[in-house]
């Protein structure tokens, strides 16, 4: 129920923006790393203090105009101009729907190959990340165009849909970013019991491993994560060909350990006033992280948006739901 609340929320173009008029003063401060490249430069330098890099997020909802998108490229630009001047471990991960695809799919890719190119030239690695599945295919051509010229490309392949292999098979000379996946897809696609996404999310880790290219390994479940250095031990795969991936302010402890232990790590950082469909769907992948930004989010004196619009969605969902137990 949680999920469905969480992901209803994330859709709603009107409290995201709401969200943007007020900033992060709603709980997301502990998840998003600011809203500002001077801001994200300082989060990254302090992760890679602890021998951690990043992967940056600008973050992006509902672009449906072409001077947005311009907009979110020429940010996306000065943020890798920014880990090139600082020299910072970081590379980028953008979402193509932010940069055009709603729009016109020549105009996305255009966006996308200035960015690629300018990435390219300072030997910055960019990583196309998944979304929905209507746009699924768009986003695997995109992939397919960019790596006719660069190298310094990937994506990501969501556990739960149905031909996930198919698609890791694939695209297995690519960079990757194995996922379980955070978005609400019907049967006809995805998987909708999350044991059998969990199954599939191990097989596809363990398959590119052995038979992919450099393959990052996206979780903050601990059982997975044992799982993987079982596996890489007993198979003989070095250290050099994966690395472990969390969330920005998800389980800190844990990402500080698995680098003190010697594994490549990456944190996924997300930046920008954009930020609350990221934020909703990290509560709805896994409604337990709502005890992350509780305090802030339901504690304050001051009611915020997120948390009136949750429990009058709830209240509604709780409502509808007597009703028919009524009748």
């Amino acid at each position: 129920m949680l999920k469905d609340i969480f992901m209803g929320l994330s859709q709603n173009q009107f409290l995201n923006n709401a969200a943007k008029k007020y900033g992060l003063k709603m709980g997301a401060q502990s998840v998003v790393a600011g809203t500002n490249i001077d801001e994200v430069i300082k989060s990254i330098k302090e992760l890679n203090a602890h021998g951690i890099s990043c992967t940056v997020d600008n973050l992006g909802e509902f672009v449906f105009k072409e001077e947005e998108a311009t907009e979110a490229k020429e940010q996306i630009l000065n943020v890798i101009e920014a880990i090139h001047e600082h020299k910072v471990a970081a590379h980028i991960s953008l979402k193509p729907t932010q940069l055009g695809l709603d729009i016109e799919y020549s105009f996305c890719l255009s966006n996308l190959r200035e960015i690629v190119e300018r990435a390219n030239k300072y030997g910055i690695f960019v990583n196309v990340d998944m979304e929905d599945t209507g746009h699924l295919q768009p986003t695997f051509d995109l992939l397919d165009d960019l790596s006719q010229e660069y190298d310094n490309v990937g994506t990501v392949i969501q556990a739960y849909l149905l031909r996930a292999d198919d698609y890791l098979e694939k695209y297995k000379n690519f960079r990757m970013r194995i996922v379980k996946g955070a978005y609400k897809e019907p049967a006809e696609y995805a998987y909708q019991n999350k044991k059998d996404i969990d199954a599939n999310f191990i097989k596809l880790i363990e398959w590119h491993l052995l038979n992919g290219k450099f393959t990052s390994i996206a979780t903050h479940d601990h059982n997975v994560i044992n799982h993987v250095k079982a596996f890489v031990k007993k198979n003989n795969i070095p250290n050099d060909q994966f690395e472990f991936q969390m969330l920005y302010g998800f389980r800190k402890d844990m990402q500080l350990q698995l680098a003190k232990e010697g594994y490549n790590f990456c944190t996924y950082v997300p930046f920008g006033n954009d930020w609350y469909g990221y934020f909703m769907r990290r509560l709805a992948e896994r409604p337990q992280n709502l005890n992350l930004v509780a305090k802030q989010v339901f504690n304050n004196k001051t009611n915020t948006i997120i948390g009136v619009a949750a429990g009058a969605f709830l209240l509604g969902r709780i409502t509808k739901n007597a009703k028919k137990k009524r009748r």
